[in-house]
């Protein structure tokens, strides 16, 4: 029969485990550092635009990627284009922003979804390596059972800790995200020449 070093197994599960939780907390710091800078960047485009859509001051973001095309899509509004043009650049810009402001919200939505599995499976291991010594040493100290199950349980409270500390974060970077893309949506809308 195969022999399973279920200890080890458990003690796995747990450094993993807290692993999500760094990677957790590393993705809502960056994405709520770059939705800030974002928000500022597209409040420097609306002040650059008028009412109707005509160019009040040059914008150079200078950052490069989407924010140039942004500073691109402004400067057009002062330009002899078709209408249709500049509706489809919107489009395309909306689409960009869209992809940017939701990328790695993935690795929260995965990390709520593993923890509280990877907690069990934990768990588990870990009460089998607690069965496992009771019947090679044939201990009947009660104490020894509980800490063994209270060490397998900590898995568990870990996992299910890690949730939800993910799905808070993951709720509160979908509603600014939601925001910052109404925000763009109302921008390219409002700028586009009539």
């Amino acid at each position: 029969m195969l022999k399973i070093d279920t200890n080890y197994f458990h003690e796995v599960c747990i450094y993993v485990l807290y692993a999500f939780l760094v990677l957790l907390l590393f993705v809502f710091i960056e994405r709520i550092i770059y939705f800030t800078i974002m928000r500022v960047r597209l409040t420097r485009a609306r002040q650059c635009i008028g009412s109707h859509g005509q160019v009040i001051a040059p914008l150079k973001l200078g950052y490069g990627g989407i924010h140039d095309e942004i500073a691109h899509y402004v400067s057009m509004q002062s330009e002899p284009i078709a209408r249709s043009r500049i509706e489809d650049l919107s489009a395309a810009l909306y689409i960009e922003m869209d992809s940017l402001i939701s990328s790695r919200l993935w690795v929260l939505d995965t990390i709520v979804t593993a923890a509280p599995l990877l907690g069990l499976l934990g768990t588990i291991l870990g009460i089998m390596d607690t069965f496992a010594a009771l019947s090679a040493g044939g201990i009947s100290d009660p104490g020894a059972v509980s800490r063994g199950i209270s060490a397998a349980l900590l898995a568990t409270a870990i996992g299910i800790g890690t949730a939800l500390i993910g799905l808070l974060g993951h709720n509160v970077l979908h509603r600014i995200a939601d925001v910052i893309l109404e925000e763009f949506k109302s921008f390219l809308l409002l700028s586009t020449r009539t």
